[in-house]
């Protein structure tokens, strides 16, 4: 996420983060480069522009040139500006109203409108909130079809009823009705993709949202569409008055100029953001948070929400217990990679941990992706209960079938097997506070 625009920043920032006085022609050197790589981003060059000046105009000053850490400063006034750009705060779905509360989803067509209605009714759910989804796109069976097929993977109703694609509003009007029936306090209606430029389609939109009195109008973006994704957000919004934005793929997102200009541009604050392809892949959008991503800082806040989310307090206690006692083995292992996949991808993980990313190769996480955690589980998974609790008594032969089973090599074995003992030493060495941080730290890797 943003790793373009993150590597260009912190490049610009490190100009002055460890100097002890700046003058002028030093904020405005860094700042040429921030404004660079704002613009190299996709960012709106008004909107580049306006937030260069603000900046220097906070930077530029006694208090900061006579600060203790002046560097330092200018990257909190940065960062301040990010969160600003990006929106100041979470906002979540509007809670007021009567049940059954209407989410009207639009956007253009392939911009991930249907899959994230049923990532976005999980989450709800989860919130122990009952919700339906209602298939609106009549004029894509397609699209009806998928969302049918979604709802009963995440085991959430659908309605459906295969009408002419002018029953839309009649279609609606029943969907509220079952969902009043069966008790749902949400209504989900994936609508059909659209230009923001065809009248006849806009007009049923806002008919729609006009008749289903819908408590929000939710616009999915695809992050990395980049300015065309605000231009259509500015459309959409023209003409619908949207609650909010939802940002599709970011996680793929390696410029990040949707997310930075989608805001300002539009008035309209960004609620949600799709991170990956799992249907439990949808996050609450923090400004603060994202700014700090960006600025490579990290999202510890994030993590502990997906930690706890897959780990129980006991499970926790338990852990702990055996890193202490040093009996860590691989079969524990390998159920710490299983928690650390439904988390997400590995590469979103490391960015929600802070400095990570700046301390590159020298890692002993350098080269961890998703590939090879796959690798390193179907290694795990062809191992004997006996074996991942005897790693150091792994023969040979036994080596060998591993290899076999797994479809890979010895020597893929044998490295995996010394990264663990690498690790399991380590371990050894924290529990015993013989090092501390993120540098004390071990995930074998290919």
């Amino acid at each position: 996420m943003f790793e373009n625009l993150t590597e260009k920043l912190t490049a610009a920032l490190r100009m002055i983060s460890s100097k002890g006085r700046l003058s002028e022609s030093d904020v405005d050197a860094a700042l040429r480069e921030v404004r660079l790589a704002l613009l190299e981003a996709d960012v709106n060059f008004r909107i580049a522009r306006d937030v260069v000046q603000r900046i220097r105009e906070k930077a530029i000053g006694e208090n900061v040139l006579e600060g203790i850490s002046p560097g330092q400063q200018v990257i909190k006034i940065v960062n301040d500006e990010l969160v600003h750009l990006l929106g100041n705060e979470n906002q979540g779905l509007s809670t007021g109203g009567i049940p059954p509360k209407v989410i009207l989803i639009v956007g253009l067509q392939g911009s991930g409108k249907t899959t994230t209605s049923a990532k976005l009714a999980l989450h709800i759910r989860k919130k122990n909130q009952k919700v339906l989804l209602v298939a609106a796109d009549l004029r894509r069976p397609a699209a009806m079809d998928q969302l049918e097929t979604l709802g009963k993977q995440l085991d959430i109703p659908v309605f459906r009823e295969n009408s002419n694609p002018d029953k839309t509003l009649k279609v609606a009007e029943h969907a509220l009705t079952h969902a009043k029936k069966v008790g749902a306090e949400w209504a989900i209606i994936d609508t059909g993709g659209r230009l923001h430029a065809d009248d006849e389609l806009m007009n049923e939109l806002r008919d729609l949202k006009k008749t289903t009195d819908a408590s929000e109008t939710l616009l999915v973006v695809d992050a990395m569409a980049g300015q065309d994704a605000v231009n259509a957000a500015e459309g959409f919004h023209q003409i619908l008055g949207l609650t909010g934005i939802i940002l599709s793929k970011l996680d793929g997102d390696a410029r990040g100029g949707a997310a930075l200009t989608v805001t300002s541009a539009t008035g309209v604050p960004i609620k949600f953001a799709g991170v990956g392809e799992k249907m439990d892949a949808l996050e609450p959008f923090h400004p603060e948070r994202i700014a700090s991503r960006i600025l490579g800082m990290g999202d510890v806040l994030t993590l502990v929400e997906k930690v706890s989310a897959q780990i129980t307090e006991e499970q926790a206690k338990e852990l702990e217990r055996k890193v202490r006692k040093a009996t860590f083995d691989l079969e524990d292992f390998q159920g710490q990679l299983k928690q650390l996949q439904k988390m997400g991808s590995i590469g979103s993980i490391m960015d929600m941990i802070p400095g990570l990313k700046s301390m590159g190769s020298k890692l002993p996480v350098n080269g961890v992706n998703d590939e090879s955690i796959r690798k390193i589980d179907a290694i795990l998974s062809s191992m004997t209960n006996w074996e991942k609790h005897h790693p150091d008594l792994i023969n040979g032969s036994r080596r060998k079938r591993i290899a076999d089973g797994s479809g890979h090599t010895p020597a893929d074995i044998n490295r995996l097997l010394n990264q663990f003992k690498q690790m399991q030493k380590l371990m050894r060495q924290l529990s015993s506070g013989k090092k501390k941080g993120l540098s004390g730290l071990g995930i074998p890797g290919f």
